[in-house]
C-alpha cells in the first residue's frame, strides 16, 4: 500500500490536510520553527488527515526527541551554534542515473547562496546523458573520471574542491532548504571533522520501499549528538551517520587519509566505504556531529529485487571493512564485533523474519544480509586486488 510523504510544520498545524488518492495512509515529517523534529505514521480518513491524529502521533513519541526540540524552541533558547563559517563545495558522485541527478541538482540549484560550489564526479559513466544533464545547469563543475567506483570519486572530490569542507550527497537523494546551512553550522568545534544528517523516504510507493525504512533506514533520530572514541567503538562508526548525507573538513585528508578505494559501490564490496573512513577519524581522536538539521530525501529502491540486492550489499561492506581493518590495523575486536552483531541482532532477527512474528523485518532481507556478510572477507581481497592493478596502471598511463 503506497504511503503519502507529508511535510507539516507544528505551529501551523492545518486542522486538516488533503491526502490525494490512492493513499490510505501517510508518514509525515513534522517541523519546529522549519527545524526537522519527527517522523510520524498517521492515518487517512476520507481522504484527511486531522491535526488530532498528528498530535496523537507526537505524543506518543519518546520525550527526548520531539519534546525537547519543541521545548526549547517556546523557551527562546538561541542557537548555540555561530553562523556559517566555512566555505563548501556539494559534491555529487554519479554513474548512469541521469534522472535522479538532475532531481538533486535541481534542489541544490533551490538552496540559499552563500558561495557554495556544486560538483559533479562523472564515475565513468557509460553514456553521455550524465554530462547533458549537468550542461543544463550552467554554474555546476563537471568531473569524468574513467575509473568506476564510489570511493574512487569521493576522493577525486575531495582533491578538486575548493571549498575548506566537502559535503556529499548522494544523486538519488535531494537536499532539502537548510541542509547545507546546518551541515556548515556543524563544524564550529576544531576537533569536528565529519558531519551526518537525517536522510528520510523521498517516496514510500512499493512494498519493497516500505520495507526498506522497516529494515535498513536512514533515519538515526532527531536529537543531535557527537560521536568520539570514548562514546562509540570505531569499528561500529556506521552509527553515526550514513554516506548519502555526510560532510567533511577537507584537510581531513591531510591527517588521516583519503578513503578506501576497494570499499562501496563499483566495487566487489558494494559498501562501508564511508565507515571505514569513519572508523580512522574515531581511532585518530577526532569527532563526528550527527546533524538532524541536516536534513535530505533519499529515493529508495522501488522493486524488491533492487532492495535484496542492496541489502546483501550492505552486508558485504560491513564485513569487508571489519576484514580490512582487521588485516591492515590488526584490529583484533573485528571478528568479536561480528560474533556480537550476529548472536545478538542478525539471529534473533532472522529467527523472528523467518517465523514471520509481528514485527519482524521482512522476509528474506535477513538472509540476504548475512549472506552479503559471509561473502565479505573475500569480496575485499577481490576489490583489493584489483584496486592495486587500478593504481598500478594509472601510475604505468602516467608515466607515458
Amino acid at each position: 500500500m503506497p504511503t503519502a510523504i507529508l511535510d507539516l510544520e507544528y505551529s501551523q498545524l492545518p486542522a486538516c490536510t488533503t491526502v490525494p488518492e490512492p493513499y490510505r495512509q501517510a508518514r509525515a515529517l513534522v517541523r519546529v520553527g522549519g527545524q526537522p523534529a519527527a517522523w510520524v505514521r498517521l492515518p487517512v480518513e476520507n481522504g484527511q488527515v486531522t491535526a488530532e491524529a498528528v498530535i496523537d502521533a507526537l505524543r506518543a513519541l519518546p520525550r527526548a526527541s520531539f519534546w525537547h526540540v519543541l521545548t526549547r524552541a517556546n523557551a527562546g533558547q538561541p542557537e548555540t551554534l555561530p553562523e556559517d563559517l566555512h566555505t563548501a563545495t556539494v559534491a555529487v558522485c554519479t554513474r548512469d542515473r541521469p534522472d535522479d541527478l538532475r532531481r538533486c541538482l535541481e534542489s541544490l540549484s533551490r538552496l540559499p547562496g552563500n558561495g557554495q560550489e556544486i560538483l559533479v564526479v562523472d564515475s565513468a559513466s557509460r553514456s553521455e546523458e550524465t554530462r547533458k544533464v549537468v550542461e543544463s545547469f550552467p554554474s555546476v563543475r563537471y568531473l569524468r573520471l574513467e575509473r568506476p567506483g564510489l570511493n574512487v570519486a569521493r576522493n577525486a572530490a575531495l582533491q578538486a574542491a575548493t571549498g575548506e569542507i566537502v559535503v556529499f550527497i548522494d544523486d538519488d537523494a535531494v537536499a532539502d532548504a537548510g541542509w547545507l546551512r546546518a551541515h556548515r553550522r556543524a563544524f564550529a568545534h576544531p576537533l569536528i571533522m565529519v558531519s551526518t544528517g537525517i536522510t528520510l523516504p523521498l517516496e514510500l510507493e512499493t512494498e519493497a520501499q516500505e520495507d526498506f525504512e522497516i529494515f535498513a533506514s536512514f533515519n538515526r533520530g532527531f536529537t543531535p549528538a557527537v560521536f568520539s572514541r570514548r562514546n562509540l567503538h570505531p569499528l561500529a562508526a556506521g552509527k553515526a551517520g550514513a554516506g548519502v548525507n555526510m560532510a567533511l573538513r577537507r584537510e581531513l585528508v591531510e591527517r588521516i587519509g583519503l578513503f578506501h578505494e576497494a570499499l562501496d559501490a563499483g566495487t566487489p564490496t558494494h559498501s562501508g566505504g564511508e565507515t571505514e573512513l569513519f572508523s580512522r577519524v574515531l581511532a585518530a581522536g577526532y569527532r563526528i556531529a550527527y546533524t538532524p538539521g541536516a536534513l535530505n530525501w533519499h529515493r529508495h529502491r522501488r522493486t524488491a529485487a533492487e532492495l535484496r540486492r542492496a541489502v546483501y550489499g550492505y552486508g558485504v561492506g560491513v564485513y569487508a571493512f571489519w576484514f580490512s581493518r582487521l588485516i591492515s590495523a590488526g584490529e583484533l575486536a573485528a571478528p568479536l564485533m561480528a560474533a556480537i552483531w550476529f548472536w545478538y541482532d542478525q539471529f534473533p532477527a532472522l529467527l523472528r523474519s523467518l517465523l514471520r512474528r509481528p514485527g519482524a523485518p521482512p522476509w528474506p532481507l535477513p538472509l540476504d544480509e548475512l549472506r552479503g556478510c559471509l561473502a565479505g572477507p573475500w569480496a575485499y581481497l577481490r576489490a583489493q586486488r584489483a584496486a592495486r592493478h587500478a593504481a598500478h596502471y594509472a601510475g604505468q598511463k602516467a608515466a607515458a
